[in-house]
Order: structure tokens, then sequence, then C-alpha cells
């Protein structure tokens, strides 16, 4: 091997493929190696077989479940934000030509012991049983005040520097009650813990703007949507855009090593006694375990049944979000739902995922809350990984190092990750103004 390439990238987790469209689009030359013989690296999709191998230890599921190949169930399951980043990165990079969405049928949230549905809107929080008549009153003025609000038009800022007014003192002046900042904060800004409350306004503020307007897209009940046949389609997808601009992609090649020279800087990977020569180096954690540190881990359970989560209105796909401070942990847990009408599970069959960031070794424990909400289930496969952060200096080493996936169960933070390794790697920012009608297409089933 003996041409130079911009970059090799190892491993074909989503965001590793992302990142592999996007330069490959910008002109880079790519290479693109993974030691598995499949796409997807930690956010594969997994059929019923492989499911029950890798968490159940051998290959012979119950015939209850039905067809194995009529599962897809992802391991790490997330829906996209309608009008959110990585709808746009879709869109700008067009790869929403190999894919087709469905819109996610409900988005709610968990308080005091009941689910009720997300209120986003003003007309929204005048319905919503979450909240008594006064406080339904104060919550519909800050959602108007929210869906008015315009970065460029002083006038529509009611006299509040939002870059300078915390987000707690922007819920006070409407003088919303602790359940109310709950919901808006977790479920709809969509925020991990409360530490928010203390930072500028504005990014709750946009969050909100992002949420409304994504619901307002479909119509639906939810500002969500997810591709058919599940997210393992999204890597090959991004796959098949850098093969079209001239990336070259290398699966199963086992020992992929980061060369390094003497002053510590990767200038190329060996697999098999070959050496390909690159200028810098873009992969996730597993391949780099020296330059990551542990810095939590997920626990999750995975349960396939044969009804819909009750009490979200008969939902074929859903997203609950159990805040915090409702469960009395430091971090949100969440409850991801679809089923067969996504094609990832045979006629008849839901997959429920439960998971949140985990405080204890006791995984069936610790999500018992989430998993109390299913009802009646068929199957439930519990695991625990462990999340990693980069600790390494791209500008001495060229390595950049994705973080794993979190526990959350929307694509905000994963996108933010890629969007940020984007501009380390290039030195620009990518740009996402698209238009946004041109995912619509791919979802009028929904």
């Amino acid at each position: 091997m003996d041409e130079e390439y911009d970059v090799i990238v190892l491993g074909t987790g989503l965001k590793e493929c992302i990142l592999s469209g996007l330069l490959s689009v910008d002109g880079l030359k790519v290479l693109h190696m993974d030691r598995n013989d499949y796409y997807g690296g930690e956010s594969t999709s997994l059929n019923l077989v492989q499911l029950w191998k890798r968490l159940k230890g051998n290959d012979k599921p119950t015939e209850n479940l039905g067809s194995s190949k009529e599962y897809n169930v992802d391991m790490v399951p997330k829906f996209m934000m309608a009008n959110g980043a990585l709808v746009r990165v879709l869109i700008h990079t067009g790869v929403t030509k190999y894919l087709n969405f469905k819109a996610v049928d409900g988005s709610f949230v968990y308080n005091k012991g009941k689910i009720y549905k997300v209120p986003a809107t003003d007309v929204e929080a005048l319905k919503s049983t979450l909240m008594g008549l006064f406080e339904k009153r104060r919550a519909r003025k800050l959602f108007i005040y929210v869906q008015d609000y315009e970065e460029n038009d002083p006038k529509s800022h009611e006299g509040l520097d939002l870059n300078k007014v915390t987000t707690k003192e922007l819920f006070a002046k409407y003088g919303l009650e602790d359940n109310t900042v709950d919901f808006i904060g977790h479920a709809l800004a969509l925020h991990r813990d409360d530490s928010y409350l203390n930072d500028p306004a504005i990014d709750t503020v946009k969050r909100m703007k992002l949420y409304a307007e994504s619901l307002a897209r479909f119509q639906g009940g939810s500002p969500y949507i997810y591709p058919l046949y599940g997210l393992g389609e999204l890597p090959q997808g991004f796959a098949r855009l850098s093969a079209v601009y001239g990336g070259t992609y290398m699966l199963n090649k086992p020992e992929c090593k980061v060369e390094f020279d003497a002053n510590g800087k990767a200038y190329g990977v060996t697999s098999e006694s070959e050496t390909a020569k690159c200028k810098k180096v873009v992969c996730d954690p597993s391949y780099l375990p020296d330059k990551v540190k542990k810095v939590g881990r997920v626990a999750r359970a995975i349960c396939i049944m044969s009804h819909p989560i009750p009490n979200t209105n008969d939902s074929h796909s859903v997203q609950i979000i159990l805040p915090q401070k409702q469960l009395g942990r430091k971090s949100d847990m969440y409850v991801f739902c679809c089923s067969y009408t996504h094609n990832v599970a045979p006629r008849g069959k839901y997959i429920a995922f439960v998971s949140t960031e985990a405080e204890t070794d006791q995984p069936e424990v610790e999500l018992k809350p989430g998993i109390n909400l299913l009802g009646s289930v068929d199957e439930t496969f519990f695991d625990i990984y462990d999340i990693y952060d980069p600790v390494n200096k791209h500008d001495e080493d060229n390595c950049f190092i994705s973080t794993s996936y979190d526990a959350t169960t929307h694509f905000e933070s994963t996108v933010q990750d890629v969007l940020s390794m984007y501009s380390r790697i290039t030195g620009k920012e990518l740009d996402l103004t698209v238009d946004l009608s041109a995912a619509s297409a791919t979802a009028e089933d929904a």
C-alpha cells in the first residue's frame, strides 16, 4: 500500500461512518477499515439469533418470538429529531435517498408515577393534564415567548439578554413550578441533568424551538423520526456515500494497529503486515484504548413484547423520558419503543429499551422504574457497557477519537460529537443550512 491517505477511519460505528462520508464529500482521500465483518461497530443492529448469542450466551431463541431474521435490534437505539442536526447532515450529504423514515408516534414524560404526553406548544400546554389550570397558563406564556423568540430581532426578546440570563431565571420570570421545569428541561429541551439551569437560557430556548418545529413537521404525536429496518441502515448509507466519492472500504481487517513516529504522531495503520499511510486517524475508543478514559457506564434492558406500552395511546413507536428528580437519581432514564411498523420485529411484536447511566452494578434493580411501565414482557435481556471519552491532544498525535454512545434515546448529543470532530479534523464548521423539505418526501407514509 504505497499511496497516502488524508484520513484513515477505524471502526464503522455510526459516528465514524458519518465522518467518512462528510470527509469524502469534502474531497479528502479516505480509507475506512473495521476489524468486524459487519457495519455499525457498537451501534450495529442484530437479528434475534445474534442478540441471543451476544446477551444470553447461546443461539437458540425461544420459538414464541417469531422469525429471527425479521428482527433488527439496535444496539444503540436512538430517534432523530425531525429538524435536528442529524437530519440536516443526511440532507446535506444526500444520504436521505438511501433511507426511508417513518414518524415516531409519541413522546411522553414520566411524572409522579404516571406517563403524560409532552406538551410542546402553547396550544398543547392548555390541553395537557400534566399541569393544573393556573400552571397551564404560565407555561403557555413561556411557550409563546419561545415560539416568538428570534435571535436577530431584539423586539422579540422582551428586554431579556438570553446570553446572560440563566435558564433558572427565565423559568422564574414565568413562575413555573418544579414539575413543569422538570419536563421542559428534560423531555423537551432534552438536558440530561439539572446543571443547565445555571447556564445561559439561550441554549434551552433553542432546544425548545427545535422540539416544537420538529413536532410541526409531520403533524404527528412526536418530533422524532426513525428509519425503516432500524439504525443499521444509517452507517451503510454513509458508507455508500463515501464510496461514491472515492472512499475505500475494508471490513474484516484484524489487528488494525495505529503506527506512531518518534514524536508520537500517527502516520498510518498496519493490518495483516501491510501499513497504509495517512495524515490523520479517526476512530472509536476501542482502537486506541490508551488514549481514552472511562467516564461512566450505560445500563440497559432490551424487552420483547406482544403489545404497545400501556398508557401511550397504543403507540407503535414511542419515547418516554423519566427525569432524574422523579426517580431520585443523578441521571435521567429513557424508554425507547419501536415495533413491526418500522420493520424491526415480526408482525405484532414490539421492542422496548430501557437505558440509563448506571449508578450501581445491578441493572435489573436500577432499571425497574422504566421496566415497570412496559406491562407484560415476553423476553428481557440485560446489558451494561462502559462509556469512554478521549483524553489525547489531537494536534500532538493526529488522532481524532469519538466518545462512546450515551444512554439518551435521541441523536442530539451524538451529532454534536460528530460536528465538533469534523471541525477539529478539517478546521472548518459544517454548514447545515439546508432545505428541510428534502427529507419529508421519505416520510409521507408517516
